[in-house]
C-alpha cells in the first residue's frame, strides 16, 4: 500500500470515531423526572424554568454534571418563583 491510502484510511476512521462519538451525544436527550428517580448529582450547572407571570406550576430544566463529569439534564415541574411572595 502506499502512503497516500494508508493516510486516507486513518483520516477515514477517526472521522467516522467523531461523527459516532457526536452522534450519541445528541441522542442523549433530556431525562424526565418521575418519583423515585435516582440522581447522581456531583455540580449543578444550571437551572431552568419558564416565564410565568404569577404563581403556578410550571416546566423547569435542571443541567448538572453527574460524578463522571458526564453533563445531564432533567425535566420536571416545580412552583413558580413568583409563588414565594403568596405564602
Amino acid at each position: 500500500m502506499n502512503t497516500k491510502a494508508i493516510y486516507a484510511a486513518c483520516l477515514f476512521a477517526a472521522l467516522n470515531i467523531c461523527t459516532f462519538s457526536a452522534r450519541a451525544e445528541a441522542d442523549m436527550g433530556a431525562q424526565t423526572y418521575t418519583y423515585g428517580t435516582q440522581l447522581d448529582i456531583k455540580k449543578v450547572v444550571s437551572l431552568k424554568q419558564d416565564a410565568f407571570g404569577s404563581c403556578g406550576v410550571v416546566d423547569a430544566q435542571l443541567t448538572y454534571l453527574d460524578s463522571h463529569d458526564k453533563t445531564q439534564v432533567l425535566d420536571y415541574r416545580k412552583i413558580a418563583d413568583s409563588c414565594n411572595a403568596d405564602n
